[in-house]
């Protein structure tokens, strides 16, 4: 088990299925969610009121769910493991308390012009086998889902390599152990 660290559900347990699932540590999402807040607010950027939050390959949820008991009105989780789905509606429904998220389960499916809130980031975090990002952030950029304010977080082994479109940019990158994680925005935001 592992616990929400922020928020209004600060210490509530989430359920994980260790063998299949990597959550993301506490250490690492304390360290997302501080670069996450610092950046906001030196460039006044709400992240939290009136926004949404996508978290791709979101096993036990908890960087969603994170962001929910943060303050986000809403989640987004894409995950495609019945074994999984199942825990992470689990997971769901003891943080939130206003049913403020959506599981879905095929992102090439999902319409995302029906998402009503602006998206502040989108976290992706694939098995270590899997590198889909180019392909996700291409698809995003397309829909324009990444406006100046959203922020994107990848967490991947810390050898991965990907290419980042045009459009974007690396803006702080930190190693944790073998995880590296990547923060990305427009190339046009002040950060």
């Amino acid at each position: 088990m592992i616990n929400i660290i922020g928020g209004f559900k600060k210490r509530t347990k989430l359920d994980v299925i260790n063998k299949i699932v990597r959550p993301t540590s506490s250490y690492k999402r304390e360290a997302i969610f501080a670069i996450l807040e610092s950046k906001a607010k030196k460039n006044d950027i709400e992240i939290y009121k009136k926004k949404c939050f996508l978290d791709l390959y979101a096993g036990s949820g908890s960087v969603g769910l994170e962001a929910i008991s943060r303050g986000v009105e809403f989640s987004f989780f894409f995950e495609k493991k019945r074994e999984i789905i199942n825990m992470l509606k689990k997971n769901c429904e003891k943080i939130c308390i206003n049913k403020n998220y959506k599981i879905i389960s095929e992102i090439d499916n999902f319409a995302f012009e029906k998402i009503n809130y602006p998206i502040s980031a989108i976290f992706i975090d694939p098995p270590y086998n899997l590198q889909p990002f180019e392909y996700l952030l291409k698809k995003f950029l397309d829909l324009n889902l990444i406006t100046k304010e959203t922020f994107v977080i990848i967490e991947s082994e810390k050898k991965t390599k990907f290419i980042v479109p045009e459009k974007l940019k690396i803006f702080d990158s930190r190693i944790y152990g073998k995880t590296k994680i990547s923060f990305l925005s427009l190339k046009e935001s002040n950060y």
